[in-house]
């Protein structure tokens, strides 16, 4: 009888293993959360949006939050668009506790507190990729790449992963309202600049040739505006958002000319929006799924 226990406490436990190392299971439809544990760094909770259905076809947006770190109030701004025109919004929160500032999050988080590279890997970057392979098995979905969004803090997020990122499988990127930019200029320092960061030439050339709209609130000119970096290095960006966002672009404009470069990156206003997230979001949305004629 111990014999026969043991066996069957053994046959047990390894179906328990089995269930932990299978596949993860199918989003629950309409809106959720999961746990992303599937990467090098801290877990990740992860606030989502299912449209009625999906198919093999069906796009995926990942829509990133400012420094509120509020991924649901950005997944919820989405979910109508999201269920109106079939598409899967994923909204990660990257937590003030694992990310600290704009140097853990928005900024990539790949230099060390001793100022040394840390591994690829680790990067607040480096979740995308593989949270990408993780919401298609766990939907359906089969496209091949996949279209970025972010607002203030998390459109800072998103100009550095185009500039960084030169493998990632982006369809497109939108940076909505970024409060300052980490210019395409390989002489400026960074995070003004790319000098000292992992990008060099052949990566910056490469990401001026990456589709990436530069979206600006016509509205968004308060030099005063609340978690508007004032340091001396962003002033020479501009006075406010819609002006550094102008400069950002122009140098954009002058690099890509100085490379003997076609520039992919596009810039356009949002006439009468403001600092606001639902304003953008609502002109963004043509750019992440067209509506059907």
């Amino acid at each position: 009888m111990r014999i026969l226990l043991a066996f069957l406490f053994m046959l047990l436990g390894a179906g328990v293993a089995a269930a932990q190392t299978g596949p993860a299971a199918p989003l629950a439809p309409g809106k959720g959360d999961f746990a992303f544990t599937g990467w090098a760094g801290p877990p990740l909770r992860i606030f989502y949006q299912l449209p009625d259905a999906v198919t093999e076809k069906t796009p995926i947006l990942f829509v990133f939050h400012g420094v509120q770190r509020d991924a649901a109030n950005y997944r919820d701004e989405w979910a109508r668009y999201a269920r109106d025109r079939g598409f899967i919004v994923i909204a990660p929160e990257y937590g003030a506790a694992d990310f600290p500032g704009a140097e853990e999050y928005s900024s990539g988080g790949f230099l060390a507190p001793d100022g040394s590279v840390r591994p690829r890997a680790q990067w607040s970057f480096a979740a995308i990729e593989p949270l990408f392979d993780e919401v298609k098995a766990r939907t359906g979905t089969r496209v091949p790449r996949y279209i970025l969004y972010g607002h203030s803090g998390g459109a800072q997020f998103v100009q550095r992963y185009m500039l960084m990122m030169p493998e990632a499988r982006v369809l497109r990127a939108i940076a909505a309202n970024a409060g300052w930019y980490t210019m395409p200029d390989l002489d400026t320092e960074f995070p003004y600049g790319l000098k000292g960061s992992p990008v060099d030439r052949a990566g910056l050339a490469a990401a001026l040739g990456r589709p990436l709209w530069i979206l600006l609130g016509a509205r968004d000119t308060n030099p005063n505006s609340a978690a508007l970096r004032q340091t001396a290095e962003a002033l020479r960006q501009g006075r406010h958002r819609l002006a550094r966002g102008d400069s950002f672009y122009r140098k954009a404009v002058d690099a890509a000319a100085s490379l003997g470069l076609k520039l992919a990156w596009q810039r356009r206003y949002v006439p009468d929006a403001g600092h606001d997230n639902a304003a953008m979001s609502r002109a963004a949305v043509d750019l992440v799924v067209p509506r059907a004629q």
